[in-house]
């Protein structure tokens, strides 16, 4: 009888996926909170036909390479930023990711810190429970409204869309947006307009930002964008962290060039905890928790799991990058 396939996961992914990978092979499932170190990493794939990754864990042909006999790698993220595509399909790997069912709840977290910056619930709540909170102020933690207001949607894909869906129908927001080519779907729904970021960031009340991490989106805000965006404008990053130039956006808070912002991503992650966003009370920063819900953890975990056993048994994967 043949010894099944070595899998090796790279964190514990929620038990519906390590529940219907373990039939498939011999699994070993990294113990830690903290991801392996890369030495560690390669150490343990040495021998492996699969592997599953997080966006946490680098993955580049030296790595392959010390996994001669790898096949899939299932990443348990939609982003594959961490993953060397092309070195791994030069070498015949097999990539997975676990795009759609994170859009609800993504565009969920989007909202919820533009609601929670926008009308200063993250600086008055920390106010209350320290004691600084002394009687009602008429002029005390006074926000923006946001009925009727524009929002400008940075990317209008799936996440982008749903976001501004909420925003539109919620509060009746007028809809702009930045994308590499047109989208119908928003045009028709939302009355939404396709215009250039300069536009987009003099117009917008609101910025919410969903845009993939590459050669062109990194650094994408920086000191000139934020300069271009109303004083008043609330700015919300969901995307990835390194879309944004972290030092200016910390000069534009403090110097209040914009109101508020709210980020669920950071570069690095976790943010140090020295650093200066964390010192200004207009800016609320959430541990990458966009997709952190029961149902979405385990969907991801479901098309993780999916796109490994194919993968192992030479099917078509549920969610293929490659």
């Amino acid at each position: 009888m043949s010894a099944k396939p070595r899998v090796f996961v790279a964190r514990r992914i929620p038990d519906l996926g390590l529940d219907m990978i373990a039939p498939h092979c011999d699994m070993e499932v990294w113990p830690e909170l903290l991801p392996p170190s890369p030495s560690v990493l390669k150490e343990k794939v040495n021998g492996c036909v699969g592997l599953v990754s997080l966006l946490t864990d680098r993955i580049d042909g030296p790595l392959m390479d010390a996994a001669p006999g790898l096949k899939i790698i299932s990443n348990f993220a939609v982003g594959v930023n961490n993953i060397d595509i092309p070195a791994a399909t030069a070498r015949n790997i097999k990539i997975g990711n676990t795009p759609g069912v994170l859009t609800e709840a993504t565009a969920d977290i989007a909202v919820t810190l533009l609601l929670a910056a926008t009308r200063r619930l993250w600086d008055s709540a920390i106010d209350a429970r320290e004691g600084r909170w002394f009687t009602w102020d008429p002029r005390g933690w006074l926000g923006q409204d946001l009925s009727g207001r524009t929002l400008g949607i940075v990317g209008m894909g799936r996440i982008g869309l749903a976001t501004a869906r909420r925003l539109h129908h919620g509060w009746g927001m007028k809809v702009l947006y930045s994308a590499r080519s047109p989208k119908p779907e928003a045009e028709k729904e939302l009355k939404a307009t396709r215009v250039e970021m300069d536009t987009l960031l003099a117009e917008s009340d609101f910025v919410s930002v969903h845009t993939d991490l590459n050669a062109d989106t990194k650094g994408l805000f920086g000191a000139a964008q934020f300069a271009k965006m109303k004083p008043t404008a609330v700015f919300v990053n969901t995307s990835r962290g390194p879309v944004v130039d972290q030092a200016a956006l910390a000069k534009a808070l403090r110097e209040k060039t914009i109101f508020a912002a709210g980020l669920d991503v950071t570069d690095p992650e976790p943010l140090p905890k020295e650093h200066e966003l964390y010192t200004l009370p207009n800016c609320v920063i959430a541990p990458h928790i966009a997709s952190a819900t029961v149902d979405t953890r385990n969907a991801m975990a479901r098309i993780c799991a999916e796109n490994l056993i194919a993968g192992l048994t030479g099917r078509p994967l549920t969610a293929s990058v490659n």
